[in-house]
């Protein structure tokens, strides 16, 4: 539900009603993950997806019926051999879709409400919410922020918003839960007890987090940086260009980047904030600058490190990261040269090689054709099957 937190938080603030359908289950080749939302409101206006297009129809009008009458309720959809294009999934996979009615009556409006609040304003928040068990607890929320360091009643715990309901226990158990997955930075569902422990009626949670968008850090001010920024946002990160050179570390050059940095590539990473999503992407092939900056940069536990330059240009800068005291095991983390062997030639081929390479590297794809592979098309996460192989090279 959080992925159109801005649009749902608009409809909160114009005071309209609506219903959310959003996939918390999914087994087989499902074109959408859990977390995946469709929205419908009052007038029938929809944002949103939850399977790509196969079962939109249906789930449009489950959100139309739960608005009607206020009760959430959940459907699963499979493939029909008889009827796959009008009510199945037709990749072949099966999903579980909850739908809950937030209309201005709901108990869990406000609990809704400010999770899309948070998400439109790319903080980081957690929305847990019970999608299997105990009728009467079907489409209760929770939400849950960093700074909450109680129970979840918002008793003294400033970060929390909302009720599951039911036993005392349940909040404290999934307000932990779910602040455990938004450390994380990740979604998922989660099984508990209905009083907050395994014991009891099981009942099942999905935990959606909403973290602010992971960093791309591109340095070197070229032609090619300008592709790469437009790819990035495309990915959804957020896109820093660094460069020393003030006449081509301009806004009006890269319109495109969150930030311009006129800096020493070293300098600004060392002073900047990375985690473990950040990705970085070195396009300057200038040994002056290349090599303070990967010396740091394999250092750090960042999610992808990648530079551009020939074959022989990657070669020297290998021999020189190793006479500058980086280890063959940091060495193994750089991808140079950057990108997948797509045969790229223009910075805009360019720039989508880098970002396929970036896409594998993040899910665990082989970056191989799918044609004639026996490998699934969608990956359970980061580095599934052994993690990904770069492959080739771009100039």
């Amino acid at each position: 539900m959080l992925d159109i937190g801005a649009e749902l938080h608009q409809w909160c603030e114009e005071g309209r009603d609506f219903a959310v359908a959003t996939v918390v289950a999914v087994s087989g080749s499902a074109p959408r993950q859990p977390g995946a939302a469709l929205a419908v409101d009052g007038g029938g206006t929809a944002v949103g997806s939850v399977s790509g297009g196969c079962v939109e129809g249906a789930v449009y009008e489950l959100c139309a019926e739960a608005l009607r009458d206020g009760r959430p309720v959940t459907e699963r959809f499979g493939y029909s051999d008889d009827d796959a294009f009008a009510v199945g999934l037709t990749c072949g996979g099966v999903i579980d879709v909850l739908v809950v009615p937030v209309r201005a009556d709901a108990p869990w409006r406000k609990t809704y409400a400010a999770a899309a609040a948070a998400a439109a304003r790319g903080g980081s928040a957690a929305l847990a919410r019970v999608v299997a068990g105990p009728p009467e607890l079907l489409g209760r929320a929770l939400l849950v922020r960093p700074d909450d360091g109680g129970d979840g009643h918002g008793d003294g715990a400033s970060g929390a918003a909302g009720t599951l309901g039911g036993h005392p226990g349940l909040d404290r158990t999934a307000a932990a839960e779910a602040r455990a997955l938004l450390d994380a930075g990740r979604t998922a569902t989660v099984g508990i007890g209905a009083e907050g422990s395994r014991c009891g009626v099981p009942l099942t949670l999905l935990v959606e987090s909403s973290v602010p968008a992971p960093r791309m850090l591109v340095f070197g001010a070229i032609d090619f940086a300008a592709a790469l920024v437009r790819a990035g946002k495309f990915l959804g990160y957020r896109v820093t260009v660094c460069d020393a050179r003030p006449v081509f570390a301009t806004a009006a050059r890269f319109p495109d980047a969150d930030e311009v940095v006129v800096d020493w590539p070293h300098d600004y990473l060392d002073a900047t904030e990375v985690d473990a999503r950040t990705v970085v992407c070195v396009l300057t092939h200038d040994a002056k600058f290349d090599i303070p900056l990967l010396e740091r940069a394999l250092r750090l536990p960042v999610a992808y490190v990648g530079a551009m330059g020939s074959r022989r240009t990657h070669e020297d800068r290998l021999a020189r990261l190793r006479a500058a005291g980086v280890t063959e095991l940091e060495l193994t983390r750089l991808r140079s040269p950057i990108g997948l062997d797509l045969g790229a030639r223009t910075p805009e081929e360019t720039a989508v090689s880098i970002a396929a390479e970036i896409v594998a590297s993040r899910r665990g794809g082989s970056g191989l054709p799918l044609t004639g592979a026996h490998t699934p098309i969608h990956h359970d996460g980061p580095g599934a099957r052994g993690g990904p192989r770069p492959i080739g090279s771009v100039a």
